[in-house]
């Protein structure tokens, strides 16, 4: 069972993960998040209903029609859209963590499907990429009854997906980059690359909520959701 999920590289004297132990570890993760939204779900009255499922299959569809209006592609995967997140982060705004991370998981198959596979090397790199990463934007589900609740729900949200992107980027993109790369840079480079579009449409997208119209609009939504 050990060696199913731990391999030991004699050459380098280090023990790693198998891709059994990627996995296992996926789920691992995704159990926690999934208990995390329960846990702390209990504080909310909020009842799943048809309002409910109807309010957050349009977020979805608007966050992902919004992901196709790109403002900037980057070259390795990853874009600038038009506040595609925020709509994603609107659900747990709305409902609370539980809906939110469920809402944003599927959001993420979605996006998998949008991509055709092109960027699956490793069931725990689709996991980092996808799953793992647009579950963060369901994290603002636990500000949603705080001051403020939406924007510092999205900026951790965001943060959030950035972590994962950055840790699937580390342990499986690197291995493509050229051999003139500076391996000194190996560690920096997935941080610097994701954050760089995320926290592009992060300041836009908060600008955006910023403004008072807005703010307000928002707010009356949220009252008309939740009635």
């Amino acid at each position: 069972m050990f060696n199913f999920l731990v391999s030991y590289d004699a050459e380098g004297g280090a023990y790693t993960l198998t891709k059994g132990g990627f996995i296992c570890l996926a789920m691992i993760l995704v159990l926690l998040l999934i208990g995390a939204a329960f846990l702390f779900n209990k504080q909310h009255s909020v009842k799943l209903g048809t309002k409910q499922l109807v309010f957050s299959a349009v977020a979805i569809a608007l966050g992902f029609a919004t992901s196709y209006l790109k403002i900037y592609s980057m070259p390795w995967g990853g874009s600038v859209t038009l506040c595609s997140m925020l709509f994603i982060c609107l659900v747990g705004y709305f409902y609370g963590p539980k809906l939110g991370l469920i809402a944003a998981l599927s959001y993420g198959i979605l996006q998998l499907f949008q991509d055709g596979g092109s960027y699956m090397l490793d069931p725990f790199q689709v996991c980092c990429d996808y799953f793992f990463s647009f579950m963060a934007l369901g994290l603002s589900g636990f500000f949603s009854n705080k001051k403020n609740g939406l924007l510092i729900g999205y900026i951790v949200g965001i943060l959030g997906r950035g972590v994962f992107l950055s840790i699937g980027g580390y342990i499986y993109w690197m291995s493509y980059m050229p051999e003139s790369f500076p391996k000194i840079l190996s560690g920096i480079y997935p941080i610097v690359y994701n954050y760089s579009y995320i926290l592009i449409e992060g300041i836009i997208t908060v600008a955006i909520i910023s403004i008072p119209a807005v703010k307000d609009a928002l707010k009356r939504i949220k009252e008309t959701a939740i009635a």
